[in-house]
């Protein structure tokens, strides 16, 4: 796979390495039902997530780790048992008009938003 260079904008990074594992976290519906329920109910033990999304834990800790390993999700340790949150920032920031603006060209009039 070919790496893409890592470029500049107005003085910032883009990482696109970075987009694309959050983005390939976020096309599975699984993952998107996870953090709808994360969204719903807040903090979730991993136990309970088990029945709520009606998969095995095994399963549910694969989806978890990628959704951890793109920063959408937070963990949590309390004793034995995950709890596990959504991160609400950095989904906001990659649905937000920040992202959006990559895609502009630079001598587009509509702006940016910051």
């Amino acid at each position: 796979m070919i790496q893409l260079p890592i470029l500049e904008q107005d003085g910032e990074t883009i990482d696109f390495a970075k987009f694309e594992a959050k983005f390939k976290a976020l096309a599975d519906q699984k993952r998107l039902q996870i953090m709808y329920e994360l969204t719903q109910k807040g903090s979730i033990c991993v136990c309970d997530l088990v029945e709520i999304v009606d998969m095995p834990q095994s399963k549910l800790s694969y989806h978890l780790k990628i959704l951890l390993d793109a920063g959408l999700i937070f963990r949590e340790m309390k004793g034995t048992w995950s709890y596990y949150e959504l991160n609400h920032a950095e989904v906001n920031r990659l649905l937000s008009p920040e992202l959006c603006c990559i895609f502009r060209k630079l001598d587009d009039s509509s702006g940016c938003y910051s």
